[in-house]
């Protein structure tokens, strides 16, 4: 049985490799997009599940967002022996494995060209689960993020894939992820496109949207078609409320980036050991439960409340405040808590406060506190995130209202400016990145190599052969037919020379031998004879173009060998990768677009 799956593995493998490498391969990657999506989704709703049977079971009336109906004494000890709990797990991990969320995500895409790990999958599951259910200020879209992406690129990794196809899997992950998180298949496919992968290729949406909507599909199977938040229609009332929109946004920017600013602050304690900068987590987080114990948890039930009109001012801007800060420092501090959840949340709580105190100055122009609700959700989400457009589907997909188009690209744009603009904040994930030491190079070069493997570009005309060749191997190189030779040597190939240039050395000889006593020929030694050779290092046939040229660079060759590999270990040497070819295929490329 387990040689048949490497078999249909190993098959699969060879039959996709070589179209998916060049990018061209769309019939083949709207399958594994499909794949991904009945995985993620399957996945997601496995971690759904994990956060919501405990806490029906110990919260009260079997309600998974009731953190408020906990007695005083639970709403203390719960978050702070939380946060010790995950603070002994983390303090025995690695620094590398308490990397978990968009931001991990986001790092191996461009550092490891997608490749995550079951082990770091596992971690962000067990604390995805371990956040939510002890009552920190949390969500589970970010996790579901990282799970999507780690189940797409395993199945990438198992199916030995070139690096590029296994970027656009972990894309799909991402959609995929999203869109069963909300029921929002557009959002989950901006979301990967905009904020993880940070760029638009035609290839990529086809196999990113299937994901993306089987996800939905599975999701909606076991939950049904209920949305993610019940709003009533909201439209604008009044043209004579876009100036207090434009106001409205602008302090959604301004609370953007106080959120921002105080994840960067609180990341300067990152030096002192996790146990400790997650105990002083729980400890920051206990008044917030006490008084504003709607921050414990997603708060989703808040949201709904807030969309509704139930909440007053005060307890609106309460919140609304309390999430921003306890989020941002705890975070900020390590806690692995998702911030998409508890940004949305901030955003309708701010978002509708701001349009009770615009209806007390305008009440028969004033639209619903629902309507503000939702404009302040979505500049929130898309300031923080810097991905207007992405905020801005999701928006259209949680009201189902064309109306909220409009008043939602104003909302959402001038937010998204005075947080960059006026504050010079960047995306949270990319200065999330920044305090760690990382960065996210977007430059269209680096954008262009990857998305294209090292065998659509690489020279197939190529014979491996031992660095002494006696009169029958001297043949047998020959007649070949193939335009380079590449050397082996006693641990591996050493060079790369043309065959013309062997083929003109026997010339020689034979010319300069005749009348010579006939013998035994000397081997020919293909490191001595006269010919132009390259210096050659390796490169996994699943490689980038990028992972080629920082090969070539790294190891200062002239030439790379692609080492491709078949069922049960065997090893072939499938083509050359000149430097010359890379600098061809992206002046190319360029030239076309």
């Amino acid at each position: 049985m387990l040689r048949r799956g490497r078999e249909v593995k190993d098959s699969v493998s060879a039959h996709f490799g070589s179209r998916l490498s060049s990018g061209e391969g769309v019939l083949q990657l709207a399958l594994l997009g499909l794949l991904s999506g009945l995985g993620t989704g399957a996945v997601i709703l496995l971690f759904r599940s994990a956060i919501e049977w405990p806490l029906e079971y110990f919260l009260p009336g079997a309600d998974s967002e009731a953190f408020e109906q906990l007695s005083r004494a639970a709403r203390v000890w719960l978050p702070l022996a939380g946060a010790l709990g995950l603070g002994a797990f983390l303090h025995f991990l690695s620094v590398t494995d308490r990397r978990v969320g968009v931001a991990h995500v986001m790092h191996r895409l461009n550092y490891h060209q997608g490749y995550m790990r079951l082990r770091g999958a596992l971690i962000q599951f067990l604390l995805g689960v371990g956040t939510v259910v002890t009552g920190q200020s949390a969500g589970r879209e970010g996790p579901a993020v990282h799970l999507g992406a780690a189940f797409s690129s395993l199945l990438g990794q198992w199916l030995r894939l070139p690096n590029n196809s296994i970027r656009t899997l972990v894309a799909c992950g991402v959609a995929a992820a999203i869109a069963a998180s909300f029921d929002t298949p557009i959002a989950g496919v901006i979301f990967a496109m905009e904020v993880v992968m940070m760029e638009y290729t035609i290839g990529v949406f086809t196999p990113v949207i299937l994901a993306a909507v089987t996800a939905a599909v599975l999701t909606r199977a076991v939950y049904g078609a209920e949305p993610a938040f019940e709003v009533p229609l909201v439209t604008l009332q009044s043209l004579w409320e876009i100036p207090w929109i434009l106001l409205v946004a602008a302090l959604i920017g301004v609370a953007a980036a106080l959120f921002i600013q105080l994840i960067e602050s609180a990341g300067r304690f990152d030096s002192r050991p996790i146990m400790l900068r997650l105990l002083m987590a729980g400890l920051f987080m206990v008044p917030f439960a006490l008084l504003v114990p709607e921050v414990m948890g997603i708060g989703y039930d808040t949201v709904e409340q807030t969309i509704n009109g139930q909440l007053a001012l005060w307890v609106l801007l309460g919140v609304g405040v309390a999430k921003l800060v306890a989020t941002s420092v705890t975070v900020g501090l390590g806690m692995p808590s998702s911030i998409i959840g508890p940004t949305l949340v901030t955003g309708a709580t701010l978002g509708g406060a701001l349009g009770l105190v615009g209806a007390a100055f305008m009440p028969e122009q004033a639209s619903s506190v629902g309507f503000y609700a939702m404009l302040g959700m979505g500049a929130m989400m898309g300031a923080v995130l810097q991905a207007p457009l992405a905020a801005l589907m999701a928006l259209l997909e949680f009201t189902h209202n064309p109306h909220i188009i409009m008043p939602g690209m104003l909302a959402i744009t001038v937010a998204s400016l005075v947080t960059s603009e006026v504050f010079g904040k960047k995306a949270v994930f990319q200065s999330m990145l920044k305090a760690q030491g990382l960065g996210y190079d977007t430059s269209p070069l680096t954008q262009a190599l990857r998305r294209v493997g090292v065998g659509a570009i690489m020279e197939r005309s190529v014979k491996v052969t031992p660095r002494l060749l006696d009169a029958e191997g001297v043949a047998a190189a020959l007649s070949a037919g193939t335009r380079w030779l590449l050397v082996e040597g006693s641990s591996g190939p050493v060079s790369l020379l043309l065959t013309a240039d062997l083929a003109r050395h026997i010339e020689q000889t034979e010319v300069q031998g005749e009348g010579a006593d006939s013998g035994a020929a000397p081997p020919v030694d293909l490191l001595a004879i006269p010919a132009k050779r390259l210096d050659v290092a390796a490169v996994s046939y699943q490689a980038t173009l990028e992972e080629a040229l920082q090969t070539l660079q790294r190891s200062g060759a002239e030439v790379l060998y692609v080492r491709q590999y078949l069922s049960y270990g065997i090893v072939r040497i499938a083509g050359v990768v000149h430097r010359a070819d890379i600098d061809s295929y992206y002046q190319v490329g360029s030239a076309t677009i």
